[in-house]
């Protein structure tokens, strides 16, 4: 389902398209490369479209599953002209990207939700997690939520004075403690300031570290666990927030937070100075679990919901 002309307006598809114009113009160029001086589909063709779309970043896992599905659509369709292998391949690029199962952030109305909605955020350090945040708790204000900030990355000293300005920029209020703190102590905190204020959202910023696995998943249990005290069914969202520019690493961050901890939600940035967007197909397929928003530009606004078919007409610049 698209949501092309309301949610998803004129405004950020121009954002999109310019967002992705580096990977666009890469991933294309590939593509016409993989058909050139072809008529028709053929295993030469096939081929080259594996190797350009494992090029461009999106895996050999899931560039195989496309270029199978492509195959098959070939021989059951009678697909034979080149001239339609983009039309195809969107299709197939598409169907393959995971739906999310729950719209809530789709126009953020949390009307239908138990409040506070509890959303814990993760990510390495340098990632764009501590920015993400903030562009989605301007999001959920203007929406016309009560939202609480809870900075319980506490002990990087950047996060937590990042995280305050924008929550002097947005006016919501935000729960820190001194540095070094106890990470849970303050996702309590917040959580119990969140009741207390009758918040519809409580945004908590913790997990900047992956050095040590196992260091990781203690902290993250410690964190469910003292806030399941004060509401039992809380995280009620995990979302991992992830560097679309350093290409596979990224994927490979994905699979080593999901060892960590149950993550439900991606939000992938910095898709603007890259040519590797091909990466968030890798990530989407691979993780199967629903991206949420894509960061394209600085701009508040610049940190898009992600809408699968608008994200791969993007790419293929196929005009509506």
């Amino acid at each position: 389902m698209s949501f092309f002309g309301n949610l998803f307006g004129k405004k950020e598809k121009q954002a999109l398209d310019q967002g992705l114009e580096k990977t666009k113009e890469s991933f294309l160029s590939k593509i016409s490369k993989a058909v050139a001086g072809k008529s028709t589909i053929d295993e030469e063709v096939l081929d080259n479209l594996e190797d350009a779309l494992i090029t461009a970043d999106v895996g050999v896992d899931t560039t195989l599953e496309i270029v199978n599905k492509v195959q098959e659509r070939v021989y059951k369709d009678k697909y034979l002209n080149t001239s339609e292998l983009n039309l195809l391949l969107q299709d197939e690029i598409e169907d393959i990207l995971v739906d999310s199962p729950n719209d809530i952030y789709k126009n953020f109305d949390l009307s239908h939700t138990k409040k506070p909605y509890i959303l814990l955020v993760v990510g390495v350090n340098g990632v764009g997690k501590t920015t993400s945040i903030g562009k989605i708790a301007s999001k959920y204000k203007a929406a016309g939520n009560e939202v609480i900030l809870g900075a319980a990355d506490t002990f990087r000293a950047a996060a937590v004075d990042q995280l305050t300005i924008w929550s002097e920029r947005i006016g919501v209020p935000i729960v820190k403690q001194p540095m070094g703190s106890d990470p849970a102590s303050v996702a309590f905190d917040t959580v119990q300031s969140a009741l207390a204020r009758k918040a519809d959202i409580a945004i908590i910023d913790t997990a900047g570290r992956l050095h040590n696995k196992v260091h990781l998943m203690d902290e993250l249990t410690k964190i469910k666990r003292v806030i399941q005290k004060v509401i039992p069914d809380a995280p009620h969202e995990i979302m991992l927030v992830l560097d679309g520019s350093t290409g596979q690493n990224a994927l490979e961050q994905a699979k080593q937070f999901m060892q960590a901890t149950n993550i439900n939600s991606l939000t992938i940035t910095k898709l603007d100075g890259t040519a590797k967007g091909g990466v968030v197909l890798a990530i989407a397929h691979q993780m199967k679990i629903p991206v949420k928003y894509i960061g394209v530009g600085e701009k508040v606004d610049d940190l898009l919901i992600f809408d699968k078919h608008e994200f791969v007409d993007s790419l293929f610049s196929l005009k509506k």
